[in-house]
């Protein structure tokens, strides 16, 4: 197999467990918008979103509002604010095993990049809460790349910023189909699916994941291989 110089890593649902709190901002965004709970559109609504988990959140919320710009921007607006106002209150949390995982691959020497669906103000928000600025390399959001998941923008963005020679020097991990998606049309050698997010394994097969982890912290035994990562891992391979 050719060796990973570069990883893109999911945030929400691989990297920091803030799945519920994702969920809980769409909700509170859509209800802003007269779709409120117990009404069937809301249930319509809320389906949509965790279908197109992991694309910009913007282009969410326009497959919910798809005749009105101004009330999906509205809402996009509303979710911002109703996120960043429960990191402001809670903080974010990495995933049990992300930061060792992290050490590891840039102990490897390979680059990390983390990529997201989050607009670049609420991307900002979270690398603050996070601390990790000597934990990856580079984080990009669809505003940075031009298009965002499931097209392969932001990847490939990373390989060019960052100086990898060869797409198939890159793994991908994340939780979504649309992370998957992406990984796959970027031409990534492993796309890994990891089972702490929205998405089931089934869902994630279906985008095309290469591998399914049950967490970030079984990365590096893969990328890597156990010896380097220090650990032994099992992995589904499709």
């Amino acid at each position: 197999m050719t060796p990973v110089k570069l990883v893109c890593l999911d945030l929400a649902g691989t990297t920091i467990g803030d799945v519920a709190m994702v969920e809980r901002a769409f909700a509170e965004a859509i209800a802003t918008q007269g779709i409120v709970p117990g009404t069937g559109a809301y249930a319509r609504a809320m389906v949509h979103v965790h279908r197109s988990r992991g694309c910009p959140t913007i282009d969410v919320f326009r497959g919910i509002f798809p005749d009105n710009e101004a009330q999906a921007q509205a809402a996009n607006l509303t979710f911002e604010r109703s996120y960043e106002g429960v990191i402001e209150r809670s903080g974010l949390l990495p995933l049990p095993g992300t930061v060792e995982a992290l050490d590891k691959l840039r102990g490897a020497d390979v680059k990390v990049c983390l990529v997201t669906g989050f607009s670049r103000a609420t991307l900002g928000r979270v690398l603050a809460d996070l601390s990790w600025a000597d934990k990856i390399d580079l984080a990009l959001c669809p505003e940075d790349a031009g298009r965002g998941r499931p097209m392969p923008d932001m990847i490939l963005t990373a390989v060019l910023r960052l100086g990898v020679e060869d797409v198939r020097q890159v793994a991908v991990a994340g939780d979504s189909e649309s992370d998957m998606l992406c990984g796959r049309r970027a031409g990534a050698s492993v796309v890994a699916g990891i089972l702490t997010g929205v998405h089931s394994r089934d869902r994630l097969l279906n985008g095309g994941a290469t591998h399914i982890l049950e967490s970030i912290a079984d990365f590096p035994a893969l990328v890597l291989g156990s010896d380097q990562a220090g650990s032994p891992i099992s992995v589904s391979v499709r």
